[in-house]
């Protein structure tokens, strides 16, 4: 199994699938998840209603999956991290969960690669330098990670980026 890190655009990227920082109601937001939804297209937003239908949204720290719509990769896993006030242990927690039920998901749908974002850490102010090290810290200790062949950390800017590339070094 790889890790890599990109300096990029998480919706131009060709995977099994790409992980979206989504909401609780999973009806499109802004940053990762709203540019998710406008180049996805119907499709993705369909299949997030069926599952709120189904099921009242995503809970923090959970994960669902639909298509990709018009994505280059073929799946969506949206997962909702958490907001950075109150409890700051359980937030991490949750954030640790994000990862985990991500990559649990993906093996669920027999995916092979996989990029996340760096969730959490835009509108929902989760301190970028705790957040890096929870996404690689959660992918290092998966059990099953020898399952994937890739899993690629996307950094929208440079701060994460060199964030994670020290991380990884």
């Amino acid at each position: 199994m790889k890790i890599e890190i990109q300096k990029s655009d998480i919706i131009e990227i060709a995977t099994d699938a790409i992980v979206n920082a989504a909401n609780t109601s999973l009806l499109g937001g802004g940053g990762v998840d709203g540019a998710i939804h406008r180049k996805g297209g119907k499709q993705i937003l369909e299949e997030c209603v069926a599952i709120r239908n189904r099921q009242g949204g995503c809970d923090v720290g959970q994960a669902v999956i639909t298509t990709a719509g018009n994505l280059p990769s073929k799946f969506v896993i949206h997962t909702v991290g958490p907001v950075w006030n109150g409890d700051k242990e359980e937030k991490k927690k949750l954030l640790a969960d994000c990862y985990r039920n991500s990559l649990e998901l993906a093996l669920q749908n027999n995916i092979k690669t996989i990029a996340f974002p760096n969730i959490s850490t835009g509108i929902y102010h989760f301190p970028k330098d705790k957040a890096a090290e929870i996404a690689i810290k959660t992918v290092k200790e998966f059990p099953r990670k020898e399952e994937f062949e890739k899993i690629i950390f996307v950094c929208f800017d440079d701060e994460n980026y060199d964030l994670y590339k020290a991380l990884l070094a």
